[in-house]
């Protein structure tokens, strides 16, 4: 079914202009524009949607490792609430294109299946363990 989801959304055309619709809700939210400070955007914005893409099986991901490539977000205090809200960015994104809900749900947790890739495992403990006090 993935395989399918990649064309039934309407492919790269569709995930090019979410990943720049996400991008530019990313930019304004206050709790997240501080990671792309001095970041190259148009190359940013590639790479993600190649990587939408790779996951969707559409095509093949070529970039950078990516725990590596997030390494310094992690030094800048990157989280899983963090994590969390550019999910929810990426799905809005997807809908407000077309994507009806239930794809961009299934989307959303192929991104999610990411998060222990980007963030380091004694960051998530951390974020449980204080979502466990609340």
């Amino acid at each position: 079914m993935i395989e399918d989801l990649f064309d039934l959304i309407g492919g790269r055309s569709t995930i090019e202009t979410a990943t720049e619709l996400f991008y530019d809700k990313v930019l304004r939210d206050e709790n997240l524009q501080h990671f792309f400070e001095g970041v190259d955007m148009a190359h940013l914005r590639s790479r993600q949607a190649m990587f939408i893409s790779m996951l969707l099986a559409g095509s093949v991901y070529t970039g950078k490792n990516i725990h590596e490539v997030h390494a310094p977000s992690r030094v800048h205090g990157l989280t899983d609430a963090h994590f969390d809200m550019f999910l929810n960015h990426f799905r809005a994104a997807l809908e407000e294109v077309g994507v009806n809900s239930e794809n961009a749900e299934i989307i959303r947790k192929r991104l999610e299946s990411q998060r222990g890739t980007v963030l380091d495992a004694r960051d998530r403990r951390r974020f449980y363990l204080s979502r466990a006090m609340w």
